[in-house]
């Protein structure tokens, strides 16, 4: 057996599908749940992966999230209950990965921001067009393009079978920091963004990493 190999069969096994009575269903506890979490996309080419080092809660009422209007054709998915993924394409720009919350029919969700890429690091590097380590998924739109997400996975259920899922390993998250939300115009003062302090893969200013 190859040191590679070995290597990819010890992280495996330190991998397990979060299943959905683990999730919380409240949106802000879940966004600090996910922290120290990771996410596995299953390609045709290989495994992706990263830890969630970074995110943002959208709740019920929120102004700023894509629900606050109600249900459309384009967002049902944030209504699909706690555990599934929601993919936009705001401004025309890149893709953006949310993992859904509250019960199902109500409408929240949980915008993944950065995370610490573990497997597939040199595919990721490509599809970042040569992107240093730290630069792969620092921000929602690169953790997109780096995990090869677009609307092939909206509404995929992240704890079941399946190529896009959530899990958990052994190595714990660390302290976890709380700060206003990056890039808004609405209900920009709400603590609703969530991060691994001192970890170097999470986005934003130095005064909103440390």
């Amino acid at each position: 057996m190859t040191a590679a190999k070995s290597e990819r069969l010890s992280l495996e096994n330190r991998l397990r599908r979060l299943c959905r009575t683990e999730l919380p269903v409240d949106t802000v506890e879940m966004a600090s749940y996910l922290i120290g979490k990771v996410v596995v996309h299953d390609t045709d080419d290989g495994r992706l992966s990263g830890r969630i080092v970074e995110t943002e809660a959208y709740p019920v009422g929120d102004s700023a999230g894509h629900a606050f209007r109600g249900e459309t054709r384009r967002n049902a998915s944030l209504f699909l209950g706690p555990g599934y993924a929601y993919v936009y394409f705001p401004y025309g720009s890149s893709f953006m990965l949310n993992v859904t919350s509250e019960a199902a029919g109500v409408g929240a969700g949980v915008l993944l921001r950065a995370l610490e890429p573990v497997e597939g690091i040199d595919r990721m590097r490509r599809f970042r067009g040569g992107a240093g380590l730290l630069d792969l998924a620092r921000g929602p739109g690169r953790l997109a393009q780096a995990m090869q997400i677009d609307f092939t996975q909206d509404g995929l259920d992240l704890c079941a079978a399946g190529p896009l899922w959530l899990a958990t390993s052994r190595r714990k998250a660390g302290a976890i920091g709380e700060s206003v939300r990056i890039g808004l115009t609405r209900n920009v003062d709400r603590k609703l963004r969530f991060y691994e302090r001192g970890n170097p893969y999470v986005s934003g200013p130095k005064r909103l990493r440390e």
